[in-house]
């Protein structure tokens, strides 16, 4: 891991570390090492867990417990938590044990999100509970702020999956069509394509991950429509 690397995730996670062994804790898998970032996940996850609870509380006002509890399993899930631990580049600083790393540990789900949530308890024992929760919503608002919930909780990609497997028909083919910026604040413009249906739409967002989405919303707006039976192109 290239130590480099560390100012740049700092700086996606808008927090600076006073003790950085908090941080290098939390990004060590426990096949590297002790100590790792087992008993820091512990903690991290209960962070996570009252943060979003709050911006969602915060956020809907008039919604009922049930209603924010599915919310909240939306984003505070494995696969959530791994495409954010991507988007702010944790994959490239991993510490994982040799076997670990040829074995594609770097971007296998489980460790990306447990080390996301180490991060968060990483920065409360740096700091304190306001700071991580802070960094919490820092990551999330988007995610947040794009909730619907009297509409769909599951997000645009799932949707269009499932709308495509229920009629047998091949999944979306998504393509970057532009990627600009530094490495920090990056700027993706990607398509998604479904060749059978011949329709296409344009998204864009600060990570690859939130200009599929948008991508996505697209085509499913499309489908929406009567008759979706020419090639469109739109742009979201």
């Amino acid at each position: 891991m290239a130590s480099s690397s560390l100012p740049l995730l700092m700086q996606r996670l808008n927090y600076v570390f006073q003790q950085p062994e908090w941080l290098l804790q939390a990004l060590t898998h426990r096949s590297f090492g002790v100590p790792n970032n087992e008993r820091l996940e512990f903690i991290g996850d209960s962070i996570l867990n009252y943060s979003i609870a709050r911006m969602l509380f915060d956020r809907f006002p008039d919604q009922s417990e049930g209603s924010l509890s599915r919310l909240r399993a939306n984003l505070v899930n494995q696969d959530t938590l791994a495409q954010v631990a991507l988007d702010i580049g944790i994959s490239g600083v991993l510490r994982l044990g040799e076997g670990e790393m040829k074995s594609g540990g770097a971007q296998r789900p489980s460790i990306l999100a447990d080390a996301l949530e180490a991060i968060f308890a990483a920065v409360c024992l740096d700091a304190d509970f306001a700071q991580a929760e802070h960094v919490v919503r820092h990551l999330f608002v988007e995610q947040v702020n794009a909730l619907n919930p009297e509409g769909h909780v599951k997000d645009a990609k799932t949707r269009l999956q499932e709308w495509l497997q229920s009629r047998r028909l091949a999944l979306p083919n998504y393509r970057i069509i532009e990627q600009s910026g530094e490495a920090h604040a990056q700027h993706f413009r990607v398509s998604c394509e479904l060749p059978v249906l011949t329709v296409v739409a344009e998204g864009s967002g600060s990570s690859r991950r939130r200009a599929e989405q948008q991508a996505a919303e697209a085509v499913l707006a499309i489908l929406a429509q009567p008759s979706p039976s020419k090639k469109r192109k739109v742009k979201s």
